[in-house]
């Protein structure tokens, strides 16, 4: 096979919010001991899951599946008052790993039903995530995902409505989503600030750019993870044959016939370590030149919750800004 190139995504891999909760798992286990349940996978990536389950972690489907008086994290990407009260109704030890910019859109959905509107959800029915908002206030959320969805709604036009989003969505899909509810809607609010996340927005902007300039472009993440997969999708919108690679052992040769170029990111939950295997995979097939892709560095952190200080300090641990040493440019070691 000819020689190619590999362009590492930057940014790519672990946002804050993941980085927050999978430290809160571990913090707990220290605390704690084995084992602390999981209330769904703490992120939505096979690898972390595994990791944290050798570590004692017990993941369930349901906080009635926790025994009772047992510590329970909840996952990143939030749940309804409903799990908050059934976890209550447990006496179990709850610590709470939601991502700061999804308990953002649940205070939004909160406020906004109380003002008397009904809430236009954008996202995917089904999607975690979407649940928990939807549970905020059921009777007045209705969640949509495509235009079509917008022209469906029985609603009248000018129904008092707003507008809230899935925060890892394809900021562009969202957009026009957004336009068809502006056209049809004549009271219609949203926040201040776009409710999808940084990270997903920096991580399609860099795949964006892998696309124009690459042949192939290969998202590490796994298949539940929606970030990881609206990457994909954007990496074909602007012209790239494009994959998603839940690790090494997925990627197909075949693939790679013809290309000369390839662009490697990942999805905010997957960690560095499967963008090493994967690397190191391509340079054993002649993909043996790696670049860095000029982009956004993110300083962002989440502080852990207060119930995690240290007993003797009273210190909160810090959330570290990576999950491990970046690769560096010019080779796969």
């Amino acid at each position: 096979m000819t020689a190619g190139s590999i362009v590492l995504a930057q940014p790519r891999g672990f946002c804050a919010g993941v980085r927050r909760a999978i430290g809160i798992v571990e913090r707990a286990l220290d605390l704690y001991g084995a084992p602390v349940y999981v209330r769904k996978e703490i992120v939505h990536n096979h690898h972390i899951v595994a990791e944290l389950v050798k570590r004692g972690a017990v993941f369930v489907d349901s906080e009635e599946e926790v025994p009772e008086g047992a510590v329970c994290v909840f996952s990143a990407h939030g749940v309804s008052p409903g799990v908050r009260s059934a976890a209550a109704d447990r006496g179990l030890e709850v610590i709470d790993a939601t991502c700061p910019l999804v308990s953002k859109v649940h205070q939004e959905a909160v406020r906004f039903a109380r003002d008397g509107r009904t809430v236009l959800l954008v996202g995917h029915e089904g999607h975690e995530e979407v649940e928990g908002v939807l549970g905020e206030a059921p009777d007045r959320i209705v969640v949509v995902e495509t235009e079509e969805d917008v022209r469906r709604l029985a609603l009248p036009d000018d129904t008092p409505v707003a507008v809230l989003t899935q925060t890892t969505l394809s900021f562009d899909e969202t957009a026009k989503v957004v336009r068809a509810l502006r056209a049809r809607f004549t009271d219609l609010l949203t926040p201040g600030e776009d409710d999808i996340c940084y990270a997903s927005q920096n991580r399609q902007n860099a795949v964006k750019d892998l696309a124009r300039r690459n042949d192939l472009v290969l998202v590490v993440g796994s298949r539940n993870s929606s970030n990881s997969l609206r990457m994909v999708e954007v990496a074909r919108e602007h012209g790239a044959a494009a994959h998603l690679v839940p690790d090494e052992s997925h990627l197909d040769e075949a693939w790679l016939h013809g290309v000369s170029a390839i662009g490697v990111s990942a999805g905010a939950s997957a960690p560095e370590i499967l963008v090493h295997g994967l690397v190191t995979r391509l340079a054993a097939l002649g993909f043996d030149r790696v670049e860095l892709q000029r982009g956004i560095a993110e300083d962002v952190v989440f502080s852990m919750p207060g119930r995690l200080a240290d007993p003797v300090t009273g210190r909160v641990p810090r959330t570290p800004l990576a999950d491990e040493a970046p690769l560096s440019p010019g080779g796969a070691a």
